[in-house]
């Protein structure tokens, strides 16, 4: 069977990656695709790097073969990235969604699709605690963008194109690296940043809630998905990943609780409206219990996703 990841030169793809070599799923080739050429994140004869365009047309369809059984599709531009260049995120997050989705119908039907989309479905006044079925309101283009993609991996699903799985995502604390073009791009950095060493910014006030997962816990749930018989998901596809609520003020309670009061002084606080009106639009309480009766997994503790982060670095 052939695997590929789209978005495999991203971390979440190279994470994702990394995971399937090491997981008994049986696969003979795994390809990573990007828009940059992907690195290899383990040295395996069973890995294979593309780098293209998905946008161009007729494109996906060179990918998929006989043998293609599942797809991580995970490539998109990110929320701030989105709401800037209006023409370029419908053109990543949409269009390429839907020539995606087509290449499965044409090329080979009943390809396992699991998708990645996200919290950022929802918006504006929300219920106190949001549910798989609560309407999606989104706030922003990039929201937009993934709850259409959610519409068509549902209906491609119905007609039986494909069997899909969708993933909506919680916001991912701790990612490594450098802050990237996602509104919530702090949620990461006003951790690692201090644990660095290094100054950073906080855009938003620290009262404002999020919804949470860990690196780890998020890859294992990708790979849980591909295992859940289409039986147990039933007709409608969405699913929102278990979550750790938390606080701004919490996560870095957490923080000085792990590495002490003196990353607490690295940070500065300077609101930025335009990262307020997309994350302060997301839920921050949603009812994690139907994907844990699925078997997905949960972080439990904020400390635990900053000790992750830090072994991860040693």
């Amino acid at each position: 069977m052939q695997i590929i990841i789209t978005g495999g030169a991203g971390f979440l793809g190279q994470k994702l990656a990394k995971a399937l070599l090491k997981n008994p799923i049986d696969f003979d080739e795994l390809l990573l695709v990007d828009v940059i050429m992907p690195g290899v994140p383990l040295q395996d004869d069973r890995i294979v790097c593309k780098q293209v365009d998905l946008s161009e047309p007729g494109v996906p369809e060179t990918l998929i073969r006989p043998d293609t059984g599942l797809i991580f599709h995970l490539a998109a531009i990110l929320s701030s990235h989105a709401e800037k260049d209006f023409d370029l995120g419908w053109k990543i997050n949409l269009d390429i969604t839907k020539q995606l989705l087509e290449a499965c119908r044409k090329r080979k039907p009943g390809i396992r699709f699991v998708f990645a989309s996200s919290l950022a479905v929802y918006g504006g006044a929300l219920p106190e605690m949001v549910n798989d079925m609560t309407a999606l309101t989104p706030r922003s283009s990039y929201g937009i963008q993934k709850a259409m993609g959610e519409l068509l991996v549902n209906d491609y699903t119905r007609k039986k194109f494909v069997d899909g799985r969708v993933l909506r995502l919680p916001t991912i604390s701790v990612r490594p690296g450098k802050p990237n073009l996602a509104a919530s791009s702090f949620v990461s950095s006003i951790i690692r940043e201090p644990l660095h060493g290094e100054q950073t910014i906080c855009p938003v006030d620290p009262g404002l809630g999020l919804w949470l997962s860990s690196p780890d816990t998020t890859i294992s749930n990708f790979i849980h998905a591909a295992k859940v018989s289409e039986e147990q998901l039933g007709n409608w596809r969405s699913i929102n990943l278990p979550g750790l609520g938390v606080t701004v003020r919490q996560m870095l309670d957490a923080l000085e609780k792990v590495a002490g009061k003196s990353t607490l002084d690295l940070i500065q606080f300077k609101p930025d409206p335009a990262i307020n009106n997309i994350v302060g639009t997301w839920p921050h309480k949603i009812d994690n219990e139907p994907a844990l009766k699925l078997g997905f997994r949960i972080d439990q503790h904020f400390e635990d996703i900053i000790t992750q982060f830090i072994d991860s670095e040693s």
